[in-house]
């Protein structure tokens, strides 16, 4: 189970990153009605609004450095926990930030997973 949530959750976050640097947009698909971000500590809910403020973010172009990715199972449901620790690099900037993001996966009826829960923050100092 331990060795299924890491390879998931490594996947996951290749494929998460990948949309996030090329095709914003597309994050929509990976979440759901009920799902949550918060962001910086602000807090959103649902798909259209979480979307909205990815898309609205002050860049257009990033590239995301992975440092660490740990996962472990959320749950006897097949639920996934997945901490990503890394720095992302903006166009124009010497210096790259320093971030920490955690998901927690949700297992569909299909057999793909979810984004319930998403929390970002820069890491300063």
């Amino acid at each position: 189970m331990e060795e299924q949530a890491e390879m998931v959750g490594r996947a996951f976050v290749d494929h998460y990153y990948h949309l996030f640097d090329t095709e914003r947009a597309s994050l929509s698909s990976l979440y759901q009605p009920t799902s949550m971000l918060s962001f910086e500590g602000q807090k959103i809910f649902g798909v259209d609004d979480i979307t909205s403020k990815l898309n609205q973010l002050p860049f257009d172009q990033c590239k995301h450095l992975i440092s660490t990715v740990d996962s472990q199972p959320s749950s006897p449901t097949g639920g996934i926990v997945v901490f990503v620790s890394g720095s992302l690099q903006l166009p124009g900037e010497e210096h790259h930030l320093r971030f920490s993001q955690m998901f927690h996966l949700i297992p569909t009826p299909q057999g793909s997973f979810f984004l319930q829960n998403d929390i970002f923050r820069l890491n300063y100092g």
